[in-house]
């Protein structure tokens, strides 16, 4: 990839975060201009979400959780209880970001648009009724759909209220996807490419790459679950102590106010109480000056809260409560004045202080009157003397109410950023961390298994051409992988040209050795080179027919082809007097000149044991012992037969006596190409392998080129005796 690629990409990737902004923006702008145009029509209908469910058809999960959230927030200006409302928005944004990556928002897709329908009418319907009873009880709107579902004859108002808002919420979320479709559908498919938000931060995979990507395993758990579980697991942690401790500030907050409360109102209630005169309130109550006046004025201060439940004057002693003074409420009726009644059951652990006459705390109680906290404020005569009680009790229900409301509350503004940053952090893990490094290993591993000179330059441009920018550690371990795979490579190409140097090298040395040989029996040279190249044309031809496919690898044509030339090797240790013999070679000598394969099998287990990883050498070796034996076991030196033969030396048994055949002898003429063919077909089976003879004589075009390159040639080449006077196999 060229610089200019490279500037390409990431310049793309910033248009596409700007972009991304710009559609949140949108988004956010069309949700309050479709909810104020319904409004102001009358409509009983919303609207308030269509920009969100645009944003995630369009952008997807980030986008459109966005564009959600930031609804509620600006919403929070107006209405503060809103922002508990996000989770529905984000739950609405992720429902629809599912269904449109699936490809289910469509209208070709009817059944999964109607359960796309459902799906949002559950979260805004069922789940948008159920929140707002939970932050505030229920609420039943006498003009509602649930009201006239109420009159249709369902006595329970919660079933009517809920089933209302669920056929309402059916027909707004049915309006706002036909809005969303048909916005949708028309905005062109080049624009729509480029509203939709990947975060890649490296050139988009695709193709092959991208699918061994998917494939790859993991021996254990992978980076993004461990991540993920590492941030599910501090987000609930977080998420609930911020919860509990949060709680208990408010709870202690909110008691604190009531207690507050309490306190002032039974403080008031004991300076409305002439401490001298209690003893007078006791025994004519009604009848004394002031008693009615002072009754009156306490129930002014039951009047001032609501959550102010009792008022009573006791005076306390050894038999019981005195009481002085006690206030009818709705739902108790008062003791009379003067009457002794029993000290309550959560007041028994002050009995003694009280008595006394001593100032207690204030105490929370639950029992058959309610979750109460009480007051109890002494009255004090002029004396200083403590006379009686002024007690007051305020309910805690208001109290339990405020705890479920903002438990509630925390719990669903919780949730709505919870899925949000799990969202976000998935997303970076995926784009910054998964998909990068998968990347790296997906081409790193085609290293393993393409590694011809193409394909490794071709992988260190794949490499290359991933154009990881992360801008962390993950980018300097891509630097460290492209430099490190590109020094490897060209550290192979020079092995392999040294290589490939010192395989020439080789080769000529072993020609060089062949034609010393040869030229000692007086030969050119030749028949070494046109062997080789007939053993050649011979192994690519069975490979092509599928002969011996085990043993015929690239490997062993190569170290066969290489090595043919040393198969009379063994003839330096032969004779010239032998060697050179005009004419035939009596039986005594014959059989000198078979020696000649095991001197050169010794000759060339001399090298192994200098070069023992050479595996052509051992072809060699194999050639130069067991090129004379015969298909049928009457060959030489050990008389084998069949395939206990080595195949290079059955290769070479046809190349051999060949190029006997089509060369000129002292003794003869050459024989016509032809007829060496059909000596080599007559020898199938008997002489030779019959599936190498099948080969070589398939190999009719190229072997003919061999023998015309060559040309006739003379040469003293009696000794291997292949053919008789009448030019038969012996």
């Amino acid at each position: 990839m060229t610089e200019s690629n490279i500037g390409i990409y990431r310049k793309a990737r910033r248009k596409n975060r700007l972009i991304t902004v710009i559609v949140v923006l949108l988004a956010v702008g069309l949700n309050f201009l479709l909810f104020k145009l319904v409004s102001s029509l009358g409509l009983p209908l919303y609207l308030d979400c269509a920009g969100t469910i645009l944003a995630s058809a369009l952008g997807g999960y980030i986008p459109g959780m966005l564009a959600g959230i930031l609804t509620n927030i600006v919403n929070c200006f107006t209405d503060p209880s809103s922002i508990y409302y996000a989770v529905l928005s984000v739950l609405i944004a992720a429902a629809s970001a599912f269904f449109a990556q699936k490809g289910w928002l469509s209208v070709r897709k009817p059944l999964m648009l109607v359960l796309y329908i459902l799906t949002l009418t559950f979260i805004g319907g069922g789940l948008g009724t159920i929140l707002p009873w939970m932050l505030d009880g229920l609420y039943f709107d006498s003009e509602s759909f649930g009201a006239a579902l109420v009159n249709a004859g369902i006595k329970d108002q919660t079933l009517a209220q809920l089933l209302g808002n669920l056929i309402m919420d059916a027909l707004d979320k049915t309006v706002t996807v036909i809005i969303v479709l048909v916005i949708k559908a028309l905005i062109p498919e080049k624009i729509k490419e480029m509203l939709l938000f990947t975060g890649w931060m490296q050139r988009p995979m695709s193709g092959e790459l991208a699918d061994s990507m998917k494939d790859m395993k993991c021996r254990s758990i992978s980076v993004r679950t461990k991540i993920m579980s590492v941030l599910i697991t501090a987000l609930l942690l977080l998420a609930s102590s911020a919860t509990a401790i949060s709680f208990v500030l408010f709870r202690n907050a909110v008691v604190a106010q009531q207690e507050k409360l309490v306190n002032s109102t039974a403080t008031s209630a004991a300076l409305e109480v002439n401490g001298d005169m209690v003893d007078e309130y006791l025994a004519h109550s009604h009848d004394v000056p002031g008693y009615d006046e002072t009754e009156k004025s306490l129930y002014s201060l039951l009047a001032g809260d609501e959550d102010i439940r009792y008022i009573y004057v006791y005076k306390i002693a050894e038999d019981g409560c005195h009481v002085v003074f006690d206030l009818d409420t709705p739902d108790l009726e008062a003791d009379k004045p003067g009457a002794v009644v029993e000290l309550d059951k959560a007041v028994h652990p002050f009995r003694d202080a009280l008595i006394a006459g001593e100032e207690i705390d204030t105490f929370i109680s639950d029992d058959s009157f309610g979750k109460l906290i009480t007051a109890y404020k002494p009255i004090y005569d002029s004396s200083g003397n403590c006379m009686a009680y002024a007690a007051v009790d305020v309910s805690m229900y208001h109290v339990d109410d405020l705890e479920r409301n903002f438990i509630t509350g925390m719990i669903a503004l919780y949730l709505a950023f919870f899925i949000v940053i799990f969202t976000v952090v998935l997303w970076v893990i995926e784009y910054h961390i998964v998909k990068p490094v998968n990347s790296m290993s997906a081409v790193a591993n085609r290293f393993a298994f393409n590694n011809t000179d193409e394909k490794l330059n071709e992988n260190v441009d794949m490499m290359r051409d991933l154009d990881i920018h992360t801008g962390d550690e993950i980018e300097n371990l891509y630097g460290a992988v492209l430099k490190t795979a590109g020094d490897s490579v060209a550290q192979v190409e020079d092995i392999r040209r040294k290589n490939e140097t010192i395989k020439k090298m080789q080769d000529a040395l072993i020609l060089v050795l062949a034609d010393i040989v040869e030229s000692r029996d007086k030969n050119t040279g030749d028949h070494v080179r046109k062997t080789a190249a007939y053993s050649r044309v011979i192994m690519k031809e069975m490979k092509k027919k599928g002969y011996y496919a085990d043993e015929l690898t690239d490997s062993f044509i190569e170290n066969v082809s290489s090595t043919a030339p040393m198969h009379d090797i063994g003839k330096i240790k032969v004779s010239d007097v032998i060697l050179n013999k005009p004419g035939r070679l009596t039986d005594d000598e014959f059989k000198t000149m078979q020696d000649h394969t095991a001197y050169g099998r010794e000759i060339i287990d001399e090298v192994i044991e200098l070069v023992p990883e050479s595996d052509y050498l051992r072809e060699a070796r194999d050639l130069a012992y067991s090129h004379h034996e015969k298909w049928n076991g009457t060959g030489y030196p050990e008389g084998k037969s069949g395939e206990d033969i080595p195949l290079s030396a059955r290769v070479m048994a046809v190349a051999d006596v060949f190029d006997a055949l089509v060369s000129k002898r002292s003794y003869k003429e050459p024989f016509s190409f032809e007829q060496a063919r059909n000596i080599i077909r007559e020898g199938a089976g008997v002489h030779f392998d019959p599936l190498v003879a099948d080969a070589f004589l398939s190999a009719e075009e190229e072997t003919m080129k061999i023998a015309e390159s060559f040309g006739d040639y003379s040469r003293t080449y009696v000794e291997d005796n292949h053919v008789d006077d009448s030019g038969k196999l012996r």
